[in-house]
């Protein structure tokens, strides 16, 4: 097995354990031997939804992010609670590119580097799961 194939196999045990995922639907997924790219959409213990997205490399044996996006909305997904991306878009941040928009997409704070199983950590500590 390949570490792209087992980073994506952690991903998807990870949501499966989580106290805080009650389904998790793959919309997209690849491994290739250097890279690979996980998108799913779940639902949360509050019924809340979250959208995750990563595109990582493999180098020097691990893997590691490059590009993500992760929303998570209110059920009704008209509510942006918090969005956390690398998208380029706000250059005058510290720990530029990453930001996380809180609340409205015209609003974002520092943010850093987060993997979708960091996320879900983050995600039970903010639902108490």
């Amino acid at each position: 097995m390949t570490e792209s194939t087992s980073y994506l196999v952690g991903i998807k045990s990870r949501l499966v354990a989580s106290s805080a995922v009650v389904s998790v639907e793959v919309v997209q997924e690849h491994a290739l031997p250097d890279r690979g790219y996980f998108r799913a959409r779940l639902t949360l213990a509050n019924s809340d939804f979250l959208e995750v997205a990563e595109y990582f490399v493999v180098e020097e044996g691990l893997c590691q992010t490059i590009r993500y996006r992760y929303q998570w909305m209110d059920q009704s997904k008209q509510v942006l609670k918090k969005r956390w991306d690398n998208v380029e878009h706000f250059p005058g941040l510290p720990n530029f590119p990453h930001h996380v928009h809180e609340g409205e997409e015209s609003l974002a704070e520092p943010g850093r580097s987060v993997s979708i199983v960091e996320l879900i950590d983050l995600i039970e500590q903010e639902l108490a799961c």
